[in-house]
């Protein structure tokens, strides 16, 4: 598989031919032109993960380049080449849509790893905006994730889904027990029947019975005509009991009958009813605890943990957190009526450092957040004790985003002053504090 395509553009035909052949060999496919009419006609054709332009040439320019993309194609990221001079107006066109710019001369590897972060992140739209579009097929059952766990995860749901078997379905509070749950109705032989979800948990201990199994008209004071049950509401489709272990002990024999001869008796009522049912429940552990505790029966255990389907906790999946922020970022901004927003760099590394004890729920609740400009990332030296366990490279960028912020405040933003105190040239702090978003911050901090 290609690193990626990279439309890249330059009237020096020398330059442009050298940069083409480094890309190429370190294992880009490159499209290269001298005029930007031709690379707009071209990208037009055929897309490309990342548009690289000068900005000063005869003709069209990069400026009016970019332009041109952000207005008709605004998900391809265009990163500028400019010369020193031009770090002004490169800062100026990010504002206006540009991904980063990159000061000539460039340095080779710092340039490869711009557009590879650059790809990486046209490819995550392009994925999120893919998973969009099987949520909306699919009702909004589909499953997020590229993770083995979840792949894993998929292929057991497909496997189960036609197998007309109860299922209890192992989870930690926020994973997605419910999801799970509907993408195992949705593609069984029962999908056109109701699926009927109830909480265990919800539901008084009072009104358990005749919620679950229905009553018949004088059963009890207040019972002025039948009632049909939450079983027979399901009848032909799927019932889902949600936080089974909180299910009133003594019901509990009543569920291990329907599981077993699948018939109910409506409260007061004393023939019984046929129960067409699939009966799927879900538990927060694997409820040993509640068996040894005498809070669960175990025959109930045995008859629903017959097949059982684990979902693994968002710890464990830590390669997906990015896009599944990012999906439900999109998601909310969509459905809110906002602008989307772009993480800074790092906050990534930041996420999937977090302990998401509230799991995929929680992450949800954080992405919607800072789609709404609620839940501002952290600053940058309150991420790095988060980065314990992220991947090297992201808590590098972490760290030396935070060391630049630091400077930068101490210097009251004067870049040259901060550039000198980091030991590193002008031109390269200009780059840097482009790609973290750090010089946004500063006019944010000079602002009224």
């Amino acid at each position: 598989m290609s690193r990626g395509r990279i439309l890249l553009v330059d009237d020096d035909r020398d330059l442009l031919k050298a940069a083409a052949d480094w890309l190429e060999i370190s294992g880009f496919s490159v499209s290269a032109f001298d005029r930007a009419e031709e690379a707009y006609r071209q990208l037009m054709r055929e897309e490309s993960d990342v548009v690289m332009t000068d900005i000063r040439m005869p003709g069209i320019d990069g400026m009016t380049l970019l332009s041109s993309i952000v207005r008709t194609n605004g998900e391809v990221p265009v990163i500028l080449m400019t010369g020193h001079g031009d770090v002004a107006v490169a800062v100026r066109a990010m504002k206006q849509g540009a991904e980063d710019f990159i000061e000539k001369p460039y340095d080779a590897e710092h340039l490869l790893s711009v557009l590879d972060k650059a790809v990486e992140k046209r490819r995550m739209k392009q994925e999120i905006a893919r998973l969009q579009g099987l949520v909306r097929e699919s009702g909004g059952v589909e499953i997020v994730g590229d993770s083995p766990a979840i792949r894993n995860l998929r292929g057991r749901i497909a496997m189960l889904a036609d197998v007309d078997i109860d299922v209890l379905i192992i989870g930690e509070t926020g994973t997605g027990k419910e999801l799970v749950a509907r993408a195992l109705h949705r593609q069984s032989r029962r999908s056109a029947g109701p699926f009927v979800a109830l909480n265990c948990a919800a539901l008084p201990e009072s009104i358990f019975e005749s919620e679950v199994f229905g009553h018949v008209k004088g059963a009890f004071t207040g019972a002025l005509s039948d009632r049909q049950g939450k079983f027979e509401h399901a009848a032909g489709g799927t019932i889902f009991l949600d936080e089974i272990e909180s299910m009133p002990l003594a019901l509990q024999a009543k569920i291990l009958r329907v599981l077993q001869e699948r018939v109910i008796e409506r409260l007061g009522e004393n023939g019984p009813r046929p129960a067409d049912v699939r009966v799927l429940a879900a538990a927060k552990s694997d409820l040993s605890g509640e068996i040894a505790a005498g809070r669960f029966r175990e025959d109930l255990f045995y008859r629903l943990a017959t097949v059982d389907i684990r979902i693994p906790p968002l710890r464990q999946r830590q390669e997906d957190i990015g896009l599944l922020f990012g999906h439900f970022a999109s998601l909310a901004a969509h459905r809110y009526g906002r602008a989307e927003r772009q993480a800074p760099a790092g906050f990534a590394a930041q996420l999937r450092g977090e302990a998401w004890r509230g799991n995929v729920r929680e992450l949800k609740a954080r992405a919607e957040r800072f789609a709404l400009g609620l839940d501002e990332p952290a600053n940058q030296s309150a991420e790095i004790p988060a980065l314990a366990g992220a991947a090297l490279p992201d808590r590098l960028a972490a760290y030396e985003a935070h060391l630049i912020r630091e400077a930068l405040e101490k210097h009251e933003d004067n870049t040259a002053k901060a550039a000198t105190s980091l030991g590193i040239p002008h031109r390269t702090l200009n780059e840097k504090i482009a790609r973290y978003g750090l010089r946004m911050a500063a006019e944010k901090r000079s602002a009224p």
